[in-house]
């Protein structure tokens, strides 16, 4: 068995009004990539924070690297010791170039009277990310980018020291937007680093990463640690049992919906990528949009509701909806959940009930004043409704885990009963059991007369949730799936326009 690179013993956190972690013991060991997954809330953010000294742990905690000790929630403490982060928003400047990236935190190279070398610093740049196999124009803002190699340029950046320096590699959730092509890029990349020794430290909520990465995982659950398992021979419903504490029910969509007449009819909708589509959604149905970055599928959910300009038109019952006015799309009965929940979809600064009654405080306007009981009153029974998990009404809905936001999200539209309903990724960086719930409210907003139209890069979640499924690639349909069509393999494989061949009586793919 390999040496522990790293070891926590008794890692508590508590914060005011309640305890994030409880007595946590941990193990990693050297060139292994070990998962830690849990549900929204369960711990993981705070024991990375921990790690990374933002936090310091409740008294009594002990972390050692290579057997040595070292001082827990003190970040340079940690550094000396060989920890290295690349944090979800990855700690880049998306207006400078690899190079200038490169060099934050560590320096230029300089030359006589202090200048900066540009010649030298350029050569230890390509050096770096030619070290992890990666072929970047160093010269390209990074802004310019994609997501894998803003990724690469920031793993690259931690691991600059690499040599005898670095014990520990943490990546916290590394794939949140990143498409699947650009995922198994990754995958590579983080194998090389295992096989240089170095630890790697995978947080994630999707389980199929877990089984296509890791050697073990760590399961978290209320802040504490469920199990730790070796991947192998682990099936996806110990580990979602280990998160949940008992089975994460499927929706049932094996009848197909009511068809309704058309609530949601687009003719000839043109952005930057997409080209003439073509979109009807029936009440009470839900149409998925799928297709890889670039493909066209980061467009729909905006164009129809105006947040960008476009060529075509929408029209919701009927009657046209104007390009880019929003507000117009709102008193139209049109929701949009949008990708991006901390920019577009929530006011951090807000609590819980601000947020959920954004949209329409009408209800609770009474003789030009707002009637607060009132309003807390209704709030209390949708938090209830939602299972938003959450202190009180009150508190800021940025202290909320990432599903809970979501679901805070959700709900400020399904309050006013929206005759159209626009998902962009509505489970981005939400866990296994949040996930579930939220399809759940997708299907019951649909069920109670929406029209939904859904826009994801999981295959999974579209062949969970959706009646019918449209594949785009390079701006138009690629193929339209309906009933037992809509299978994850199948969304893929289109999304690639890879080639279905009939085999043993069933559909296989080249």
């Amino acid at each position: 068995m390999a040496d522990d690179v790293l070891s926590l013993t008794n890692v508590s956190k508590t914060f005011p009004g309640t305890r994030a972690l409880h007595a946590v013991d941990f193990d990693i060991r050297a060139g292994e990539v070990h998962a830690l997954v849990g549900q929204n809330g369960s711990g993981k953010s705070t024991l990375i924070k921990i790690l990374a000294g933002f936090h310091v742990p409740d008294p009594g905690a002990q972390g050692c690297v290579d057997g040595q000790e070292f001082q827990l929630g003190n970040a340079a403490a940690a550094h000396t010791a060989g920890l290295r982060f690349v944090h979800q928003d990855l700690g880049l400047v998306p207006t400078l170039d690899c190079v200038d990236n490169l060099a934050l935190g560590f320096g230029y190279a300089t030359g006589f009277g202090g200048r900066i070398a540009w010649r030298k610093q350029r050569a230890a740049a390509r050096q770096a990310l030619s070290g992890l196999g990666n072929d970047i124009n160093i010269r390209k803002p990074v802004s310019n980018l994609t997501a894998f190699e803003k990724t690469a340029l920031a793993v690259v950046r931690a691991l600059q020291d690499w040599e005898g320096n670095v014990s520990l590699l943490v990546l916290d959730e590394p794939t949140a937007t990143m498409p699947k092509p650009q995922v198994d890029k990754l995958f590579g990349l983080i194998r090389r680093v295992a096989s240089r020794g170095t630890a790697v430290l995978f947080v994630t909520h999707h389980l199929d990463e877990v089984f296509a990465i890791a050697d073990r995982v760590t399961v978290l659950r209320d802040g504490r640690r469920e199990a730790t398992k070796e991947v192998a021979g682990l099936e996806r419903g110990d580990v979602v049992q280990l998160m949940t504490g008992g089975e994460v029910a499927e929706i049932d969509r094996t009848a197909a919906p009511p068809r309704g007449p058309v609530t949601l009819r687009a003719r000839g909708l043109t952005g930057r990528v997409l080209r003439g589509f073509d979109l009807d959604v029936h009440r009470g149905e839900v149409v998925g949009i799928a297709g890889l970055q670039g493909s066209g599928r980061d467009e729909v959910c905006d164009l129809i509701f105006g947040a960008r300009g476009r060529e075509g038109t929408v029209e919701v019952d009927g009657k046209m909806l104007p390009a880019k006015r929003p507000d117009l799309a709102i008193s139209r009965g049109v929701a949009l959940v949008p990708a991006n929940r901390h920019v577009d979809g929530l006011v951090l600064t807000y609590t819980v009930r601000e947020n959920l009654t954004l949209v329409d405080v009408t209800p609770f306007w009474r003789r030009m004043r707002l009637n607060v009981r009132r309003e807390r009153k209704d709030v209390r029974g949708w938090i209830d409704r939602l299972s938003i998990r959450t202190s009180s009404a009150e508190a800021l809905v940025e202290s909320l885990s990432g599903g809970n936001q979501q679901k805070v999200v959700m709900g400020k539209w399904l309050r006013v009963r929206p005759m159209v309903l626009l998902l962009d990724e509505p489970t981005q960086g939400v866990d296994v059991g949040a996930q579930a719930e939220l399809h759940r409210l997708v299907r019951s907003a649909a069920e109670n007369g929406s029209a939904a139209v859904l826009c994801s890069s999981d295959e999974n979640e579209l062949s969970r949730v959706c009646d019918r499924v449209l594949v785009l690639c390079d701006g138009v349909v690629e193929t339209e799936l309906h009933g037992a069509q809509i299978t994850a393999h199948r969304i893929a494989q289109h999304s690639l326009r890879v080639r279905a061949v009939e085999s043993a009586g069933d559909a296989a793919w080249a």
